[in-house]
């Protein structure tokens, strides 16, 4: 549309203006237009922008005169851009505001389902004290072992046993940053309820997505043969991770010492009345937990189509303690015979996991953690120095791997950066095939190192972290300033071939004439990018990193452009076609 649309509509629209006249003249002699508001106006900004081109040339041409001194402020300006590299904080995507919180409640491994309620009631009342009753729209507790018989496997949202649930809480429009509740609920809430357990899983969808299905940003594997030192070695990383600033929620995602009744059956006593194992386990399980899963029957009503499960369980009043289940009945397979368990079975204590989580057909156990106040990128560079020093000899057999979405940050940002250096060379690459030269396309790329020092000032001093967004915004600002690089060194080369042999006045009459088109270019971007920049509305800080990239980066190349471009190109030597010869037009 550029080569096709525009030049069209030019021809179209623009033929009867007096376009030959310069500086406004023909408004000045047309009485309408001066009557008109937008002439006055236009009459008004050309000539302040007439009043900054001459400035503009005037400063050009001392720059061009003493390029030592601006090639030595250019580098000064670089070399204090890549010092605030170390400084600038490093995430995977920004954190996103939405409005909810999933807080995980785990009593004490043990404790039955009527105390956890109780807990729960408690814990929430805390919490409509704590955020106040007037910010909280919805509280929604989910407590215990899930009812479906099909989501029976462990998973970031299922809960572990009856001392296990979570608290989902949706804010109303109109609150406190939900980081800063859930910083003060950190707090406060282990003081108050020191037998608890409390962490913060991801709530919405756009965390859910980026920890690619862990419950966790943090998430350390430590995995081998035996499961007693594992879970050892998961403990200590856990006490270590806690003494990291930053690092928050530090916990083992596994309960492996649950306290259990064992069951023994004595298969010779149990087979002299007709019994098994198999079905003493199936007694037992129906009797304290239904036949849902063993043996899921249902009753469909013929009158509205509606499918009733048919459920057999005793009450559980009536097994109040371990002598009532010794006194369970077991009957044998088809009702031939039936005895209490106690006569066939012997029984003991025991501890034993809540679940059994696998990697690669060995035990594995996760240490998960949250992020509060610092980036994810200098929180990893401490745990990689934590499980440094907790690494286990090489005769336990354990490995400990930093996943989650800690290592995906860092595929992504090796990604990348490996993508931009590649895109920078694949560009020079081009342009030398379309300039025939070595010298021209490192000069109009002089002007990217300058785009990625604006981005990491831009980024510091609006305290904004660097993420993929931001990386996004980079890659953007690196088109657009080797495209305005081009229309100035295409300028003036064209000036060389015009017969103006002199590389001073060349690079000066292109910085001259292609004043307005750089300024406009970077100029529609930059206000374009502004209200995204500012991050306002529903989830605007996820793509406000990439607006400020864009616009920090914009400003500074914009300057080294329209400057330091020009002044390389009068001291570096160039190789021009005589007139007439083909050449690159922009």
């Amino acid at each position: 549309l550029s080569f096709t649309l525009v030049p069209v509509l030019f021809k179209y629209l623009i033929r009867h203006s007096p376009e030959t006249h310069t500086h406004g003249d023909w408004l000045e002699t047309d009485p309408t237009n001066r009557r008109n508001i937008f002439s006055v106006i236009h009459r008004r900004f050309e000539h302040g922008f007439d009043r900054l081109r001459e400035s503009y040339r005037h400063h050009l041409n001392w720059a061009l005169s003493e390029p030592k001194q601006v090639i030595g402020f250019f580098a000064l300006l670089m070399v204090s851009s890549l010092l605030l590299f170390p400084a600038l904080g490093r995430d995977f995507f920004p954190d996103v505001d939405a409005g909810q919180m999933r807080l995980h409640v785990r009593a004490p491994a043990g404790t039955r389902l009527e105390q956890t309620q109780a807990d729960f009631a408690n814990v929430e009342a805390a919490i409509r004290q704590l955020v106040g009753a007037e910010q909280i729209d919805v509280i929604l507790d989910n407590i215990g072992l899930p009812y479906s018989g099909i989501n029976i496997a462990l998973s970031d949202s299922a809960t572990i046993g009856p001392m296990d649930g979570e608290i989902l809480i949706a804010l109303k429009k109109e609150h406190a940053p939900t980081a800063e509740l859930m910083a003060r609920l950190r707090q406060e809430l282990p003081r108050r309820f020191a037998s608890l357990q409390f962490f913060f899983q991801p709530a919405d969808i756009v965390d859910q997505v980026l920890n690619f299905g862990a419950p966790a940003p943090v998430d350390i594997r430590i995995s081998g043969p035996n499961s007693h030192d594992a879970y050892a070695l998961a403990q200590k990383l856990t006490h270590d991770l806690n003494a990291i600033p930053g690092i928050v929620d530090a916990h083992v995602f596994q309960v492996p010492d649950a306290p259990a009744l064992t069951v023994n059956i004595d298969r010779t006593l149990a087979s002299q009345f007709g019994l098994n194992q198999q079905a003493a386990a199936s007694n037992v399980l129906v009797t304290t937990n239904s036949s849902a899963q063993t043996m899921p029957n249902f009753w469909v009503d013929p009158r509205n189509g509606v499918s009733y499960p048919l459920v057999v369980q005793e009450p559980s009043y009536h097994i109040a303690s371990a002598q009532d289940l010794w006194s369970l009945p077991v009957a044998a397979k088809g009702g031939a015979g039936q005895q209490l368990l106690m006569n066939v079975a012997g029984f003991s204590r025991a501890t034993v996991p809540m679940v059994l989580s696998q990697y690669n057909i060995r035990p594995v156990f996760d240490v998960n953690a949250n992020v509060q106040g610092r980036d994810l990128n200098s929180v990893a560079s401490d745990i990689d120095r934590v499980i440094a020093k907790d690494q286990p000899d090489k005769a336990s057999a354990l490995s400990v791997t930093l996943s989650g979405q800690v290592e995906t940050m860092r595929q992504s940002y090796s990604g990348i950066f490996s993508g931009m250096a590649f895109a920078v060379v694949l560009v020079y690459l081009f342009l030398v095939i379309n300039f025939q030269s070595w010298i021209d396309p490192l000069i109009v790329l002089l002007a990217v190192p300058f785009a990625l020092g604006g981005v990491m000032w831009m980024l510091y001093l609006t305290q904004t972290h660097l993420s993929v967004p931001a990386l996004m915004g980079t890659l953007m600002c690196i088109g657009l300033t080797t495209a305005n690089s081009i229309l100035v060194v295409t300028f003036a080369n064209q000036r060389l071939r015009d017969g103006h042999n002199d590389s001073w006045v060349a690079a000066e009459i292109a910085g001259y004439t292609r004043l307005r088109p750089v300024l406009m270019t970077a100029g529609a971007m930059i206000l374009g990018m502004i209200p995204m920049a500012l991050g306002i509305g529903e989830g605007g800080e996820q793509n406000a990193p990439l607006a400020r990239a864009v616009i920090g980066g914009l400003l500074f190349a914009t300057f080294a452009t329209l400057v330091f471009v020009p002044v390389m190109y009068r001291l570096l030597p160039h190789k021009t076609a005589p007139k007439g010869e083909p050449h690159v037009t922009a």
